[in-house]
């Protein structure tokens, strides 16, 4: 009988532990929720402080995740894998195209599509990535299928 009180006095002890860890990490994780609500701009919290702990515009971090998020990585992996994209766009060019004079490749929107297509059905998107970093040059904003099927592309090298 003696033992079994031992046994239920030391079990108690571990149930108290166990209550008092999960008390601690309860608590933890309420004051990091605070501080994020402080920071959180559709907080309904308008207390002064909370406005300003938060970038305003111009500040280098505003529109930006939070440094080492899983936001941020998933932005740069994103980056990433759109650069290859347009990277495999200009390789298609070069092999499907024709050389001019000047030594730019060129290519119908009709022909890129219908080769691309298979590989990727985001065509146009990366053609206007592949403008903005300054690879390629075509007439418009967008090119539609089509409408745009005789429209040249231009490789710029």
């Amino acid at each position: 009988m003696e033992e079994n009180k031992g046994q239920s006095a030391g079990a108690t002890r571990t149930q108290l532990t166990a209550v008092g860890d999960l008390r601690r990490s309860w608590q933890s994780w309420a004051e990091d929720h605070i501080d994020y609500q402080r920071q959180n701009p559709f907080s309904n919290d308008s207390k002064p402080v909370t406005r300003s702990v938060h970038p305003q515009r111009g500040d280098p971090i505003y529109g930006r995740p939070p440094e080492g998020s899983k936001t941020e990585q998933r932005g740069k992996d994103a980056h990433t894998h759109v650069g290859k994209e347009v990277e495999e766009l200009c390789l298609i060019m070069r092999n499907i195209g024709e050389k001019g004079d000047d030594g730019n490749v060129r290519v119908t929107f009709r022909q890129l599509f219908e080769t691309y297509v298979t590989i990727s059905n985001k065509v146009v998107g990366i053609l206007l990535r592949a403008r903005k970093y300054g690879l390629v040059q075509f007439e418009g904003e967008m090119l539609w299928q089509g409408k745009d099927d005789n429209v040249i592309i231009t490789l710029l090298e």
